[in-house]
């Protein structure tokens, strides 16, 4: 039996290199970007970056590919890219946000990727429309080494899903950190400049206010939300206050003119009530959401044979983020400030998601940290095509989109079923979700001597962990039916 690649797996074990052997010896295209593109959800833009390539151009690219284990198959996966669209004229993802006309809704989040003048310097001449600049505070900041650990998948390395981090805030001295905010508006004008810092005091808290009003900054982020601060009264412990919110958030407003952004902790049971503590406090919108208190036990991973618990970001919090965001925008005491999406964001579809749920920006770290500035091309090209391919001109009328389709869990109909339709031609008969069905579900799949799965309609409940764990695609839905009784 012939089978297809898969292309998004083959992409996955690309290395991203930088300066990419495999381009740099590619005459008439740059297979690095394509494959770029396909792991980063732009297979249908793909093709565009290696159309003009030759047999040769593959195979020399192919050739030049330095992966540890095998080379990634370059040829192969441009034989199964579509023909990339036309081009056309693409449209804006221009947003306004707290007053301020960004032109696209990517945002680096406040931490370690944006901790310098030339490192957000470059994020902005790669495309960037904005930086949450990472936490300025009065007290001093000495950071620990090791301070970052991943969670990979099997033993594998490079690219991980899950990330903690033991990192706290800006090293600089204050009126450096200003300085660079000051120089940073002057000489990018067209860039939306934030200020996040976190007080101590209610003096710490509006001395900060002012500097960064003074420095031309746009907009404040109040860290209400770090998990791993040493001292107490900062980050979480404050978050996880709403009277305190409510407080500092008054404070700094009664200090400056500028936006107000109170950055909500996850490590709370109901996100609500510090974030109406923030509305109450006169937040002009809300950032949501911060790291999550967690625990890694990687290998090398202690601090003088010692651990701690830290914060946990990277794509596996995302379901996180989204719950706490809708949690805000479902809410009527809440909903009518603006929201800023954090957590897991690594692709312009999971970009997307935080929008139609009602956020008009996103900040992104984890994935910039693995990947570099340039993923910011992949979301702005993905999220512009996905724009076109809906006759969507405006961004902002993505925003809250999807809000009317989440319901009570006790209000979803529970008086029809959608049952799996198994694809024979993609099916190779490798009984996952056989096996699956067997020990985690409702023993409603057959397979016999001729490795052909057969679903059991009287026991099927449609479920769907046999969708869940087909490894080919080969597991798709039917129609909705009512049930039988």
């Amino acid at each position: 039996m012939n089978h297809k690649i898969n292309i998004h797996e083959e992409s996955a074990r690309c290395l991203f290199c930088a300066d990419a052997p495999c381009s740099k010896v590619c005459k008439n295209g740059d297979p690095a970007r394509a494959l770029r593109a396909v792991r980063f959800g732009n297979d249908a833009l793909a093709g565009k970056w290696v159309e003009a390539c030759t047999e040769s151009d593959l195979e020399a690219a192919e050739n030049a590919c330095i992966h540890y284990d095998r080379p990634i198959r370059i040829r192969e996966i441009v034989r199964e890219l579509p023909a990339p669209p036309k081009d056309g004229k693409l449209p804006s993802l221009a947003i306004e946000f707290c007053g301020v006309k960004c032109e696209n809704p990517f945002f680096l989040a406040s931490s370690a990727v944006c901790t310098n003048y030339e490192m957000v310097a470059d994020a902005f001449e790669k495309g960037w429309a904005g930086v949450f600049y990472k936490t300025i505070c009065m007290q001093e900041i000495r950071e620990v080494s090791p301070r970052f650990d991943a969670v990979h998948v099997n033993g594998a390395r490079g690219d991980f899903y899950g990330f903690r981090n033991m990192e706290q805030l800006s090293e600089n001295p204050v009126d450096m950190d200003f300085d660079i905010l000051k120089r940073l508006k002057q000489n990018y004008p067209t860039k939306m400049v934030v200020a996040s810092i976190m007080g101590q005091q209610e003096d710490d808290w509006v001395q900060l206010a002012k500097k960064a009003e003074a420095a031309g900054c746009d907009a404040i982020e109040l860290n209400f939300s770090c998990p791993q601060m040493r001292l107490t009264g900062m980050g979480s412990d404050v978050g996880q206050d709403a009277e305190l919110v409510t407080f500092f958030t008054a404070c700094v407003k009664r200090s400056v003119k500028i936006p107000v952004i109170p950055k909500m902790t996850p490590n709370i049971t109901h996100i609500c009530e510090p974030a109406m503590g923030a509305v109450l406090g006169g937040a002009d919108a809300i950032s949501a959401i911060n790291t999550i208190k967690s625990v890694t036990l990687g290998q090398g991973s202690e601090v003088s044979g010692h651990q701690t618990g830290s914060g946990y970001s990277g794509r596996a919090v995302k379901p996180i983020a989204l719950r706490h965001i809708l949690a805000m925008v479902k809410n009527p005491t809440i909903n009518h400030v603006q929201f800023s999406g954090v957590g897991g964001i690594e692709t312009w579809q999971d970009a997307l998601e935080f929008i139609q749920l009602g956020c008009r920006n996103v900040q992104v770290c984890t994935s910039v940290m693995q990947y570099g500035y340039r993923i910011v091309e992949d979301m702005i090209c993905g999220l512009q095509n996905y724009m076109a391919e809906r006759g969507v001109s405006n961004l902002a009328d993505l925003v809250g989109e999807i809000n009317n389709m989440f319901y009570m869990p006790h209000d979803l109909d529970r008086d029809t079923i959608v049952y799996p339709l198994i694809d024979r031609e993609l099916c190779i008969g490798c009984g996952r979700c056989y096996v699956s069905c067997s020990d985690g579900g409702h023993q409603a799949i057959n397979f016999g001597a001729d490795r052909r799965p057969m679903i059991v309609g009287t026991k099927c409940v449609g479920c769907h962990l046999c969708r869940l764990v087909c490894p080919t695609g080969a597991i798709g839905v039917s129609k909705r039916i009512p049930k039988k009784n």
